[in-house]
């Protein structure tokens, strides 16, 4: 059984609203109780919340949102990435060290976004190449062998290319960023 849910297990008609709709007390309510009770558990599917609650006055919204997104980036994050990245998986260890790096700096406290706080993380401090050589020269990725230089470097490239079209890909929900003020 799949852990990611389907749109149609939400009974609110969350693909219908935008955030310049009019969006009525039960159709918040009934997004809130989503986000309380994790039955959304994509980037898409939550950002399609969040905008919608987002743009809504006050920031009685902000805890549930982002005890979603503590949710979503501790149970589906990496496994949404891999599956981005299916013949070339995802580091674990990169996004380890993007949440170590996120929790320890000061302008994450400006979103509630956890998966886009790593994301950011990753492009800013250019982590992606980094670990793209650092896994491709583990002789653990070559049988145990010590790779030779050039294939560690041709499988360095395509790491690189995968990792960094996967958080491309995910980044592009985020038109604007999710943060108190919108700017980073």
């Amino acid at each position: 059984m799949s852990s990611y849910s389907s749109p149609s297990e939400y009974s609110y008609s969350h693909h219908h609203i935008s955030p310049r709709q009019i969006v009525s007390i039960t159709e918040i309510n009934q997004m809130r109780q989503t986000l309380r009770h994790r039955r959304v558990n994509t980037l898409t599917e939550l950002r399609r919340i969040e905008r919608v609650l987002a743009s809504l006055p006050g920031s009685e919204y902000i805890d549930e949102m982002t005890d979603a997104w503590g949710y979503y980036v501790s149970t589906n994050f990496l496994q949404e990435l891999r599956g981005l990245t299916r013949q070339y998986p995802f580091s674990t260890e990169l996004v380890e060290d993007a949440k170590a790096r996120v929790y320890s700096d000061p302008k994450s406290c400006r979103s509630w976004n956890l998966a886009w706080l790593l994301l950011a993380k990753m492009k800013t401090d250019q982590m992606i190449p980094q670990y793209a050589v650092r896994t491709a020269n583990q002789p653990s990725m070559w049988g145990g062998v010590v790779p030779n230089p050039i294939h560690a470097a041709e499988l360095a490239n395509i790491l690189n290319r995968e990792w960094s079209r996967a958080v491309d890909q995910l980044l592009k929900n985020y038109s604007t960023p999710p943060t108190v003020n919108g700017d980073w």
